[in-house]
């Protein structure tokens, strides 16, 4: 059984403006970084380009074709202060759809064990029918509704670690108790939603809020005592990771100091569960992390956790 790591050069082909947090060498970072030697055993596909009707399944049509119509043909369109189109973002964020339905297709007919889709724009703060926070579609939401309807998975467990509060997975599912989304984040911090007392009404939403100045301990408690036994509880068919890596204490975004080594130990801990409950089958998709030596160095030991290394 291998790790499969699925990207596309159309990611980099979403341009952002100067001095943009997320650039197109955060990707390029990451290519580095998984070019080493100790993940030649990785395999690696391209990310495809997503159909509409997969994009639909967590976002209404008329919103697709919204944003579908927004990107420009040259230039550069701002939705909001911080979520830029240009030329390529359509293909690029189509191909991030893209590239986490495969790694679920992959890893649910058991040709992979896990997988890294690695692309970008990232996709957790993309609502229903609200591309924001640099997000235009859902990436982890729609992987885990197409694990649902092409692959008959009754429940999906999104675990998101980013250092930013995934609203838009928590906004999506927050009436259905197929799937539990559970989330570590800093508050006070964009986009302001992430209180724990945002549960769902399925009781499907774990949000634990951590401070300022919080590092590993506090993350790895949050993780022991509220995020890991809500997983195991779950019996999930399938874990899906959303794997910013903005809670390194290096990231110019927050103020959590988390070390690599951290992402590294939860990677294996949902791995555990992972095995227990759903044959090992887990996928991992790219959100945040915009310090290029953090990102390399998380990205790093998050694929090699993967690899069992």
């Amino acid at each position: 059984m291998t790790t499969l790591f699925i990207t596309h050069p159309a990611g980099l082909r979403h341009v952002t403006p100067d001095g943009h947090p997320e650039r197109p060498d955060r990707l390029r970072a990451v290519e580095r970084a998984l070019e080493a030697e100790p993940f030649a055993g990785l395999v690696r596909l391209e990310a495809p380009e997503a159909s509409l009707e997969r994009i639909a399944l967590c976002h209404p049509p008329a919103h697709v074709e919204r944003i579908l119509k927004a990107g420009p043909q040259e230039g550069l369109v701002a939705l909001d202060a911080d979520t830029v189109m240009s030329p390529g973002t359509v293909e690029a964020a189509r191909r991030g759809v893209g590239g986490a339905v495969l790694a679920v297709d992959e890893v649910m007919a058991g040709r992979a064990r896990n997988a890294f889709a690695a692309m970008r724009p990232p996709g957790h703060h993309a609502e229903r029918e609200r591309a924001m926070g640099f997000c235009f579609f859902n990436q982890a939401a729609i992987a885990a509704r197409h694990a649902q309807q092409a692959h008959g998975a009754q429940r999906v467990a999104i675990v998101d670690w980013d250092v930013h509060h995934g609203n838009g997975t928590q906004d999506i599912f927050w009436d259905d108790g197929s799937v539990l989304y559970a989330s570590t984040h800093e508050m006070p911090l964009y986009p302001g939603t992430g209180e724990p007392s945002e549960r769902g009404t399925q009781d499907n939403i774990v949000n634990v809020a951590l401070s300022p100045g919080d590092g590993s301990d506090a993350f790895r408690e949050a993780f022991d005592l509220a995020i890991l036994p809500r997983v195991e509880a779950f019996r999930p068919d399938l874990v899906i990771i959303s794997a910013g890596f903005d809670a390194h204490w290096r990231d110019p975004l927050a103020d959590i100091n988390l070390r690599e080594a951290d992402f590294g130990w939860a990677t294996q801990r949902l791995m555990e569960i992972a095995d227990r409950r759903c044959g090992g089958r887990l996928v991992s998709v790219l959100e945040g992390g915009y310090d290029l030596q953090a990102l390399t160095l998380s990205t790093t030991t998050h694929v090699a956790a993967l690899m069992g290394g």
